[in-house]
């Protein structure tokens, strides 16, 4: 006689009714992120700047009554109205994903203020933006999930992107700082820390290396996946499902952490 099957994971998703605002949702880590919290029983309203991209990853996502909101998250006012908007057409916002990011690399010395301030403005700024926006209604149903993704950048120091660093490790901060003061307030405050992904976002890395050295893109992306322990470049489906861990009702103790996704690579400063 067959053992019987629990098909209470599939029949009732632990995230069902809980409505997710992924930022950069149309590609690479936000795309991956989308699918593992609808898969998890999530609405989604994936954020970004172009329709384009956010309705391709809305086509893939399971479930029903996902939506978009085009928006510039570095934009205050805007972001807000585009959240309130979501919240109105799909209930209070339950968890936020600030993944939108930008990564331009540099010399100090030839970092100037335009480079340094977009760093930090659409990295930091805009994490706090849509924060700020969303806070409020976590706090009135005293449930919540935020999910801050830095980067390993954020834990440590890398040549040559110290704009960037500036913002991760920034990112970092106010992670740890907002923690504390919603600690008793149901909702949880956490970080995700990917070393080198296999995204778009990627190139400006291999471009650079490509530039200083004049190796191929190929042998770019390998020397980029030798700072990894296990030899790979990580991929987005496993800073997606470490994503998806946190925001499970069940993960209320991981709280005001940076969770390296690295495949080992050691993160003390």
């Amino acid at each position: 006689m067959n053992a019987p099957t629990d098909n209470s994971r599939e029949t009732h998703p632990p995230l069902a009714g809980r409505h997710a605002v992924v930022t950069g949702a149309g590609s690479g880590i936000g795309e991956a992120i989308a699918i593992e919290l609808a898969r998890l029983g999530a609405t989604l309203t994936l954020v970004g700047r172009r329709a384009e991209p956010l309705n391709a990853t809305r086509d893939k996502l399971a479930g029903q009554g996902h939506g978009i909101a085009v928006a510039d998250i570095t934009d205050h006012a805007a972001i807000g109205a585009a959240l309130a908007e979501a919240a109105a057409a799909r209930g209070a916002i339950a968890i936020l994903i600030n993944n939108a990011g930008a990564a331009k690399s540099a010399p100090l010395a030839k970092t100037e203020p335009a480079l340094w301030n977009e760093m930090l403005t659409v990295n930091l700024t805009g994490t706090y933006n849509c924060t700020h926006a969303v806070l409020p209604g976590m706090q009135a149903t005293r449930w919540g999930r935020i999910v801050n993704i830095a980067s390993t950048a954020g834990l440590v120091g890398y040549a040559y992107v110290s704009a960037y660093c500036a913002a991760k490790h920034g990112v970092i901060g106010l992670t740890r700082a907002l923690a504390l003061e919603v600690a008793k307030q149901g909702i949880t405050v956490n970080a995700v820390c990917p070393g080198y992904t296999d995204t778009p976002l990627l190139g400006g890395a291999v471009d650079n290396i490509v530039a200083k050295t004049g190796r191929s893109s190929d042998d770019a992306k390998t020397t980029l996946a030798a700072s990894n322990p296990q030899g790979r470049l990580v991929q987005p489906e496993d800073v997606a499902r470490t994503v998806g861990w946190l925001c499970l009702p069940g993960s209320d103790a991981i709280h005001g952490q940076s969770i390296p996704v690295a495949g080992g690579e050691v993160m003390a400063g």
